[in-house]
């Protein structure tokens, strides 16, 4: 293809393509390096940006919230993201038995991931309430504790873990095509060379479903880490205001960050916490993809 045409075809699609490349520059590129500035800078929105070098980033170790959120988050990833997977993967088995009415019982699991999470939200919160909410009230039918999920320093991180846990529906069904996808007659041959079903899942299943289950990992892991609305949501006091919960023990990173930015207007230090995430989450997902040449099976190439 001469040279004058190849141009002409780069042009045409450089034109095709510019809707989303204008709106990555002014929404996102933007928005990222603007962040990045400001993380150096004290800025309340209103007065211009004063350069202090790294204080904001100083601040952060001598901030106790800060910590806190740091560690609320951190906690919701470690027993949320195990959960996901477990619960999705299980239930991903049970959906792909041969029962009737199987495809009811799909759309029923996927069905809380098109809620609003706002819906969601406040549902969950009259749901865990500890006077009149169903979730006690089913404890109390089965003579079991009932906690004070949403009052109590020790329940109230699991209630946003039960809530999150809600939504696996999506992930179940990403893992009920995976299966889908491994041959039949693979567990059949294993099952007559009397494989059981724990070594026809640990020797056929896991390796075929492992790229996905990373997948997986990563995307709820991120999906913890910037965990926002749940513990706003179950901690909201007034229309726009959230309190963190019994002895901040709600207060989640991304809930801090804007509390920060919006309310106490300190933009350049939430620029700067933004920028902490973002290095934190890096770390974490590089660590997983080195780590993942272990126990992920890629195929043959």
């Amino acid at each position: 293809m001469p040279r004058t045409d190849r141009r002409r075809e780069l042009l045409k699609g450089l034109a095709f393509a510019s809707p989303f490349l204008i709106g990555f520059v002014v929404f996102i590129a933007y928005p990222i390096l603007a962040s990045f500035r400001y993380s150096f800078t004290d800025f309340n929105l209103f007065q211009e940006p004063t350069a202090v070098g790294l204080d904001n980033y100083a601040h952060m170790l001598s901030d106790d919230r800060f910590w806190r959120s740091l560690g609320n988050t951190l906690y919701l990833t470690a027993l949320g993201v195990p959960l996901t997977i477990v619960i999705a993967l299980a239930g991903a088995h049970v959906l792909n038995l041969p029962v009737r009415g199987q495809p009811l019982f799909r759309a029923l699991v996927y069905l809380p991931t098109i809620v609003p999470v706002v819906v969601g939200g406040y549902l969950w919160r009259w749901l865990l309430n500890a006077q009149y909410g169903f979730v006690n009230h089913l404890l109390e039918l089965l003579r079991l504790p009932a906690p004070l999920w949403l009052e109590s320093p020790d329940w109230s991180r699991p209630a946003i873990v039960l809530m999150s846990l809600w939504t696996v529906g999506g992930t179940t069904i990403i893992y009920l095509a995976g299966l889908k996808e491994i041959p039949k007659d693979l567990h059949e041959a294993a099952a007559i060379d009397g494989a059981g079903a724990w070594r026809r899942f640990r020797h056929i299943t896991w390796p075929t479903l492992s790229p996905i289950t990373l997948f997986q990992v990563i995307v709820t892991l991120i999906g913890f880490l910037q965990i926002f609305t749940q513990p706003y949501l179950l901690t909201q006091t007034r229309l726009n205001e959230s309190s963190g919960g019994p002895d901040d023990s709600m207060l989640s990173y991304s809930m801090y960050l804007f509390q920060n930015a919006f309310v106490f207007l300190k933009m350049g230090y939430a620029s700067a916490m933004a920028w902490v995430m973002f290095l934190i989450t890096l770390v974490i997902t590089a660590l997983l993809l080195a780590s993942s040449r272990r126990w992920v099976h890629y195929g043959s190439r």
